[in-house]
């Protein structure tokens, strides 16, 4: 796991790929076809009225994870997710750092499932994790590229680990 720093590179790279992660205050951290990784520091932006983490925002950092990673994996033809499964098992509250991971479990030609883990972590320690979310995302991949999409594979090369 890459240790979160925010910086204007990780800014940037996420307002590009994904400008709903970047809204929120997510942080890409790694980006390949094996592992996508980032970082959120729990804010007023994705927090309920309880000032814990809203679990849809935890449901939308790991579809989209998911999805950036399956988007690699069959060669940056179109993706969509066709199941979430999310369990929340702890919370994060406001001022919170949670990590994010998504590996893949299963890279086949048409389906890909995915699973995606949010921990909560110590910021001055970031050996000291607990698990917050679990996630298992399931996608349809290999589908054309509609013209108006055709740019998005240039962010992609610019960022990811190839």
């Amino acid at each position: 796991m890459v240790t979160p720093a925010i910086s204007a590179a990780s800014t940037t790279k996420t307002a590009e790929l994904d400008a709903t992660l970047h809204a929120i205050g997510f942080e890409i951290d790694e980006l390949s076809a094996s592992l996508v990784s980032g970082h959120l520091l729990v804010t007023s932006k994705c927090c309920q009225p309880f000032k814990v983490l809203h679990g849809g925002v935890s449901a939308l950092i790991s579809e989209a994870l998911a999805s950036m990673g399956a988007y690699l994996a069959c060669g940056m033809k179109r993706v969509a997710g066709i199941n979430l499964s999310i369990y929340h098992l702890k919370s994060a509250q406001l001022g919170d750092l949670v990590v994010v991971e998504a590996t893949p479990l299963n890279l086949g030609r048409t389906i890909q499932v995915w699973e995606v883990k949010l921990w909560k972590t110590d910021p001055s320690s970031m050996k000291k994790k607990q698990l917050i979310s679990s996630a298992r995302v399931t996608l349809v991949c290999n589908l054309p590229v509609p013209d108006t999409a055709k740019g998005v594979s240039q962010m992609f090369h610019k960022y990811a680990k190839l």
